[in-house]
């Protein structure tokens, strides 16, 4: 039996919700809001989440992104975010039991399952403006102006829903377990829980149960070729973080109110559609079309003529052709012989069967006079691009290039790398090894090239005396030095050097 002490205000239950005062509520969650927001685990990991977002987009792709990897890169950084939002927030609901005040409550009009609205309210400012900072990263990214491709909104909305999703897990947990230690466990659990999904198959399903999905390769492909659901994930998102929060209201005393129970089934059935739509494995239809692309690109591609090349590219990508042809003249103009006029045709070329988490090596082009490029460009690209093409000028071919392993390499080198800014940087970033003496491995999108500690002293050699010089010698004797039975020698004595004094041994 209860006692009612004459004149005090009636204790209400959890049927007076709807006579609950909208605006205490709200006051609550702005409370609530700012003062989650000021908390120095918020503001740590806002500082270092904006300060990363800041430092590794001022360089990202070397200012050449494709936008449909742009919209997957702000995922991972708004976890800190959430993770520090789900510790406040559990803090913020158990501050009355630390404080020894809940008793006090029991006296307002505001039932309990009312103020644990105010607090699951009080997490969305915090979603809010990880959206906006998403939001400024990806423009960021979209008005770089080598970018191309199309991004996802439902990849950009999986940073800001994951914060929305960790904040309502906070107040959960408050109302299932009073401890402030639950948190921080959980947080544990968390951590430990995503390094076991990131090591699932990429194509399972289970791994799209997390809040974010990581794809460990570096391949780029077309947008609409990626087979990832992410507007299904965004749903089932969505769904959880309702789930979670209608059943922190109901672990409040708002069981009783019909609307909260209708709420619960619709969030179930949003949470459950996204969950089972979101399947990891690729349509059929998608499956497809990566084949077509990967084993006869021509076939989607669409062609531009600039300067007697031809520059074949998927559709997002023919704005880049422009950069291409950049760099196709640059070698042109270097070349000796019938080279400057031979018809090019730089085909855009991608192994796409295996998805976005394999680097699978691309084959050398089957015909003559054609250069591959591949789906990425900036940084190392460039000059890797251009030993690509001065290997088909000088030997005819992509196969024939990459089995070189005479003196022509000295001549496929230096076309390369001599009209570039920093040449010698550039010898050091197309090699495996990052070095500018002894042999190495050429980095290629198809066949590697192997240079000799031979070759790479007369490169090296070439490359510190006047381009116009050099440039001379090489068209005189462009026939020799591209003749397949030049050594190495007979083209240093040709290009007015001496005999290199190191090893001629192919890898």
């Amino acid at each position: 039996m209860t006692a009612v002490i004459p004149g005090a205000p009636a204790v209400p239950d959890a049927t007076t919700g709807p006579r609950a005062s909208r605006a205490a509520v709200f006051a609550l969650a702005r409370f609530e809001a700012r003062r989650l927001l000021l908390r120095a685990p918020v503001l740590i990991a806002f500082a270092g989440y904006v300060g990363w977002t800041v430092w590794r987009t001022r360089t990202s792709w070397d200012g050449f992104p494709a936008l449909q990897d742009a919209d997957r890169a702000t995922q991972t950084g708004p976890l800190l975010v959430g993770l520090a939002v789900l510790l406040c927030a559990n803090h913020a609901v158990l501050r009355s039991r630390r404080h020894g005040t809940e008793p006090h409550f029991a006296v307002l009009v505001v039932p309990p399952w009312c103020r644990t609205v105010g607090h699951l309210l009080s997490v969305v400012p915090a979603a809010l403006l990880v959206a906006a900072c998403v939001g400024g990263q990806f423009a960021w990214e979209a008005l770089k102006p080598g970018a191309i491709g199309h991004g996802s909104p439902g990849e950009l909305l999986a940073g800001p829903l994951s914060v929305l999703l960790l904040g309502v897990a906070g107040v959960l947990l408050a109302r299932l377990v009073a401890s402030p230690l639950a948190a921080p466990l959980l947080i544990v659990f968390l951590m430990f829980s995503a390094l076991f999904t990131t090591g699932l198959p990429d194509g399972g399903r289970a791994r799209w149960l997390a809040p974010v999905v990581v794809e460990n390769g570096g391949v780029t492909l077309p947008s609409d070729l990626l087979g990832r659901p992410a507007a299904w994930h965004a749903l089932y998102l969505a769904g959880l973080a309702l789930c979670l929060a209608l059943a922190a209201v109901m672990l409040s005393g708002g069981a009783r109110l019909r609307s909260v129970r209708a709420g619960v089934a619709g969030a179930v059935a949003l949470t459950l559609v996204g969950a089972v739509a979101q399947d990891g494995n690729v349509s059929p239809e998608t499956a497809e079309a990566r084949t077509r692309i990967s084993t006869t690109p021509e076939k989607v591609h669409r062609c531009a003529e600039r300067e007697g090349t031809t520059y074949c590219a998927f559709p997002e990508w023919l704005p880049r052709t422009a950069d291409w042809a950049e760099v196709v003249e640059d070698v042109r103009s270097l070349a000796g012989g019938t080279a400057p006029d031979r018809p090019l045709t730089v085909r855009q070329r991608v192994e796409a069967r295996y998805g976005l988490s394999d680097d699978a090596a691309i084959p050398p082009a089957a015909r003559p006079d054609e250069v591959t490029v591949g789906t990425t460009w900036g940084g190392n690209r460039v000059p890797e691009f251009a030993v690509a093409v001065a290997g088909v000028l000088v030997t005819g071919d992509e196969e024939t290039a990459g089995a070189l392993c005479d003196g022509r390499t000295v001549t496929v080198m230096w076309l390369a790398l001599a009209d570039r800014p920093d040449p010698m940087s550039d010898l050091r970033r197309v090699r495996l090894d990052d070095s500018t003496s002894g042999s190495a491995v050429v980095i290629s999108q198809t066949e590697p090239l192997s240079m000799t500690a031979a070759h790479t002293e007369v490169v090296r050699e070439l490359l510190e005396r006047p381009r116009d010089e050099v440039a001379a010698k090489v068209r005189d004797h462009w026939a020799e030095l591209t003749a397949p039975e030049v050594t190495t020698d007979r083209a240093a004595e040709l290009l007015g050097l001496d005999a290199p004094e190191e090893a001629d041994e192919c890898l």
